[in-house]
């Protein structure tokens, strides 16, 4: 059994997609993140960078439990694991991997940038909006350039490199993002919500989704002196 500890973000989603695509058994722990779960000892017990998701798996290499965090090395391990969504052959495999390192390195901290300052920051800064909303651009176009030529970012394959990038894709239009500007996005991204586990996998949580400005307490939480404490 695998226990997720995650909230509904777009890292969160990730694992969510990727153990319902896998079929691996599983159960989830809801880290809410605007009430302070993150920093609760026993969560950085698993996760010492207090961020979602983690995984603890009770039957890990040699049956011996493992814990993970970050939901790139997640995916890597959840494919090793269930023999799927990860290419075998070496040069699709190395096509999928540099892809998820495009997405951990570039599409996810870049669009988050952007969410934040477009969206939460308390005030308008026109010079944080505009660099990051060029970024965002740019990395949509050069996925959309990818997609171009491919039906899916690794290739002819759907896989671990698609489910990390989409699941940050989906907040495009709190990125100011119109996928009409990017026909080869749209169309890889409308095939993709088609699939019944991705489906499923965006429901995990999905009622305890956060509705409404965050309070004081929630703002420092996310954004403010508590994240920043040493532990």
């Amino acid at each position: 059994m695998i226990d997720a500890y995650s909230w509904p973000t777009p890292n969160g989603y990730k694992v969510h997609i990727m153990l319902e695509e896998t079929g691996l058994p599983y159960r989830v722990h809801a880290v809410n993140i605007r009430a302070g779960d993150q920093f609760k000892p026993e969560f950085l017990a698993i996760s010492p960078n207090n961020r979602i998701p983690a995984i603890v798996d009770s039957e890990g290499p040699e049956g011996k439990q493992v814990s993970l965090f970050e939901s790139g090395a997640i995916l890597i391990y959840l494919a090793e694991k269930a023999g799927k969504l990860m290419p075998r052959a070496a040069q699709a495999r190395y096509e999928a991997l540099q892809w998820l390192m495009w997405q951990m390195g570039g599409f996810g901290p870049m669009l988050g940038q952007a969410h934040h300052f477009m969206n939460y920051a308390p005030e308008k800064l026109p010079y944080a909006i505009d660099r990051y909303a060029n970024e965002t651009r740019r990395l949509y176009g050069v996925l959309d350039k990818r997609l171009s030529n491919e039906d899916f970012v690794a290739g002819g394959e759907y896989s671990i490199a698609d489910i990390a990038i989409f699941s940050w894709a989906r907040a495009h239009t709190s990125h100011k993002i119109d996928l009409a500007d990017y026909p080869h996005v749209a169309r890889w991204y409308a095939q993709i919500l088609e699939r019944p586990a991705v489906t499923r996998g965006l429901q995990v949580l999905a009622e305890r989704r956060p509705q409404g400005a965050h309070d004081p307490d929630q703002w420092r939480n996310l954004f403010g002196a508590t994240q920043f404490e040493k532990r």
